[in-house]
């Protein structure tokens, strides 16, 4: 038992130092190609990368390749250079060979990369896209809301609304979405559309079976936004059908939503999408029979599909897929 014991610890210890020199190695590496950079070398800097990165990858040294080339984007970023870019494609694809379990480092390494990016590029684009997909670890969805949350961060800042609006839909953080409408309604919305930021985004959720995040939306933009008096009741009608059907979904009686529809088609009829969006809110809460059609039709049906990733055709109209790409018009 003393013996076996012994020779544990000493296997450890070794691995210890094996790993120690490892990262060593990786710091000596790092500091030549920074050198380089440093010198103006980008383009040898950069084959020296991607040569490193291919031969830690086929010794399943993948930490070590997602380190370097982390470090290396980082780097090459602070030069204004568009290797990083590739660079950052290579973080990725060390992540998906190694099938390393999500985490909020890896995450916020993933968002702190897209945050350097060219908002035009198409690399940014196909970045994004990649990044998603691994972070849902394989569950079909459209990313973990994490970094969805992240990344609806950094386009806010960017006052790219739409796109953030989008990433804000799958996080979980309605309060970060909604201080986000309120800027995007003052800064680029008519004082009469008000109202009109925060249904969009309530029935949204609610298409999306959020309902936790359809009434923080609700209840932070209408407390915040400064063309919104105090309510509820609300001077605006849509906002009062709002509150009203948020309240109705925790009930769940048909009869109660039947009736707010119907009293409220005023305010109802100025998005044509409204009602596509209250047809799925009607069977997701309150048990309305599904549309005889296999999809809704025409444009509006084809954005609302869009927002739900129906998924009817191939999982019955019962089997409600959220995670499929939302259109913003």
């Amino acid at each position: 038992m003393a013996a076996a014991a012994a020779a544990a610890a000493m296997a450890e210890q070794e691995g210890a130092r094996n790993g120690a020199r490892n990262r060593g190695g990786v710091q000596r590496v790092e500091g030549k190609l920074r050198a380089s950079v440093e010198k103006g070398d980008y383009y040898e800097a950069h084959q020296m990368y991607r040569t490193l990165f291919f031969r830690y990858m086929s010794q399943s040294k993948h930490a070590e390749a997602r380190e370097l080339m982390y470090s290396g984007a980082l780097l090459f970023f602070s030069h204004g250079q568009n290797s990083a870019a590739d660079l950052s494609m290579l973080v990725l694809e060390s992540l998906e060979k190694a099938e390393v379990d999500v985490a909020d480092e890896l995450l916020e390494n993933l968002a702190k990369v897209f945050s350097l990016m060219d908002p035009n590029s198409p690399e940014r684009v196909a970045f994004v896209s990649r990044a998603l997909k691994w972070s849902s670890g394989g569950s079909g969805k459209l990313g973990h809301p994490r970094l969805h949350q992240l990344l609806a961060l950094t386009l806010w800042k960017e006052q790219n609304y739409c796109e953030s609006r989008y990433h804000f839909l799958h996080s979980s953080d309605g309060e970060g979405c909604a201080n986000m409408l309120v800027e995007y309604s003052t800064a680029r919305g008519f004082r009469s559309e008000v109202d009109m930021f925060v249904a969009q985004a309530v029935l949204q959720f609610l298409c999306l079976k959020n309902k936790n995040s359809a009434l923080v939306v609700f209840t932070t933009y209408t407390q915040k936004h400064p063309s919104i008096e105090d309510g509820p009741p609300f001077v605006q009608p849509l906002l009062n059908f709002i509150w009203f059907l948020l309240l109705a979904v925790d009930g769940g009686k048909l009869a109660v939503f039947t009736v707010l529809c119907e009293q409220y088609q005023p305010s109802l009829r100025r998005d044509p999408m409204y009602n596509e969006y209250l047809d799925r809110i009607g069977q997701l809460f309150f048990g309305v029979p599904p549309k005889q059609t296999s999809s809704y039709g025409g444009l509006l049906g084809n954005l609302l599909s869009s927002l739900m990733g129906s998924s009817e055709q191939e999982e019955g109209e019962e089997s409600q897929d959220d995670s499929s790409p939302i259109e913003l018009d």
